[in-house]
């Protein structure tokens, strides 16, 4: 890879929704590569193909991306001298390109309508072939193809290969080369006016200057085509570097079907969008830490860094060949450990970017203040996700005359027999003990009343679960909270003992 400091490289997504994890991937690896040479990152929104068009996707792109923290310096909302950054504001730019194929013979229109190229695929499934385009001879005229379209006719124009192997030479794959035979000649523009892909994409990328395209080995078999076509252009090519694909751990590929077909089922999605893993309630510390080692090693067995040690570190000459493995618990193991290393002033930046992407939890969440929600990320210390702490801590948001209203509904039942009715009521027998206890305490702070819950294990000969699980289950609802005692502290005395009279009267709850 150059050390030149003229390095130039893009991201160019389609707006059909929030970024794939792997997107995110193309993006660091590009964004790192960028500052480290002191170069520029380009963000190009490649929006031709109107048919998988989603509106908002843009936003949700651009949103993702500050989520991670990797900014651009040229593109939406930003500016640049190369723009317009969207292509379907560029589509006078194509043209012109486009006629000068045309008019150079590099480029021809072809009229084939969708029946006889249905045709065509129909022919081939018979005589079990792939289908195979054929150059008509003669070529229609640049007049009989504009004809055609005048007269509202299907048309689109296809780029005339130059029937010669042609070879990519890949910055981590090496030399990959790809017979004459197997490029035939492809559609650069649709019947539409649109340009395809790989047309709008080779032209943005010569004009914006782009010195190196970083992208996935999917696209591989692209690139010859983009090749053809920057030959036939007089453009220079880009050097490629084509990174391995993601794949979950069984070795399927990581896709969007995924989520489809687990909600089918009715189960949990998994996450596979960047905005899933926000709403999951990762950290884009944890996130960025591991996805930048799905393909790519530093060396000597370092695995965590943040995104300034990943760019000091970083280089192409150490990205594999081999695919892969999404691994999910090495994921929770990172963000566990983000989430234990941040500052408590980050930690709850973080937490209350989580609770803004989840609008769905309860309205007292969004409004808790900054020193409640220290409070309870200190007290559920150690969890893996932000999730997790909305499943221990959710407990301070449920209104308390809610419960008076509907026992049934806060408390687990499975909690409840296992707990407190279990061994002939021996854990409401334990919260009739520990009521006046508590209504005694004047220092609600946490040692205090854990010491209290070990001296009455000790006088009762009692285990501590025997114990804190009947309170845990009495003011929480179930048995997942912080530790007893951060747990007490954060209902504090009122609600705690309020709750404690609440369970003891709900006994039914148990018939």
């Amino acid at each position: 890879m150059s050390n030149d400091t003229d390095v130039r490289v893009r991201f160019a997504p389609s707006p059909t929704g929030y970024l794939h994890i792997g997107g995110a991937r193309t993006v660091l690896f590009n964004w790192l590569l960028a500052r480290q040479h002191g170069g520029t990152f380009i963000l190009r929104i490649e929006d031709t193909d109107r048919t998988r068009h989603v509106e908002d996707s843009v936003q949700k792109i651009l949103d993702d991306l500050r989520w991670l923290g990797l900014t651009w310096d040229e593109g939406p909302e930003t500016g640049g001298d190369h723009g317009p950054y969207f292509q379907s504001q560029r589509l006078d730019i194509y043209n012109t390109h486009l006629q000068r194929l045309l008019a150079s013979g590099h480029a021809y229109y072809a009229l084939e309508t969708p029946a006889q190229l249905e045709a065509m695929r129909e022919q081939a499934k018979r005589e079990k072939r792939n289908m195979a385009y054929y150059r008509p001879d003669p070529l229609p005229t640049i007049d009989e193809g504009e004809a055609t379209r005048k007269a509202g006719h299907s048309a689109v124009v296809r780029l005339k290969m130059p029937g010669e192997a042609i070879t990519v030479v890949d910055d981590i794959l090496g030399e990959v080369t790809v017979a004459a035979e197997q490029l035939e000649d492809f559609v650069i523009q649709k019947s539409d006016g649109y340009p395809t892909y790989h047309f709008a994409c080779v032209v943005d990328d010569a004009l914006m200057q782009v010195t190196h395209v970083l992208r996935g080995q999917e696209h591989l078999m692209n690139t010859p085509k983009h090749i053809a076509i920057q030959r036939a252009l007089g453009f220079e090519s880009p050097r490629y570097a084509h990174l391995p694909v993601i794949f979950n751990m069984d070795g399927s590929k990581m896709s969007k079907r995924d989520k489809e077909k687990a909600e089918k089922l009715g189960q949990k999605p998994p996450e596979i969008d960047v905005h899933d893993f926000r709403a999951a309630g990762y950290l884009p510390e944890a996130l960025l830490n591991f996805i930048s080692l799905l393909g790519w090693s530093p060396g000597e067995d370092r695995e965590h860094f943040d995104l300034a040690e990943m760019t000091s570190l970083f280089s192409i000459d150490r990205v594999g060949k081999t695919n892969a493995r999404f691994d999910r618990e090495k994921l929770l193991s990172f963000n566990t450990q983000w989430a234990a290393d941040v500052s408590g002033d980050r930690l709850r930046a973080a937490f209350k970017d989580f609770l803004r992407a989840n609008p769905q939890l309860p309205a007292a969440w969004q409004e808790a203040d900054d020193t409640l929600l220290g409070k309870i990320l200190d007290a559920c210390h150690g969890f893996r996700t932000f999730a997790d702490v909305v499943t221990k801590a959710g407990f301070l948001f449920v209104d308390d005359q809610a419960i008076a209203n509907d026992p049934r509904a806060f408390y687990d039942a499975k909690a409840v027999k296992k707990v407190l009715v279990k061994n002939e009521n021996a854990g409401f027998d334990m919260l009739t003990t520990l009521l006046p206890e508590f209504e005694a305490v004047s220092d609600w702070e946490a040692a205090p009343l854990e010491s209290l819950i070990e001296k009455i294990c000790e006088s009762g000969r009692a285990k501590m679960g025997q114990v804190a699980q009947p309170i845990r289950v009495a003011v929480t609802g179930s048995t997942i909270s912080p530790s007893i005692g951060s747990t007490l502290v954060l209902l504090g005395k009122e609600r705690t003992v309020a709750r404690l009279r609440r369970c003891l009267q709900s006994r039914a709850l148990a018939e």
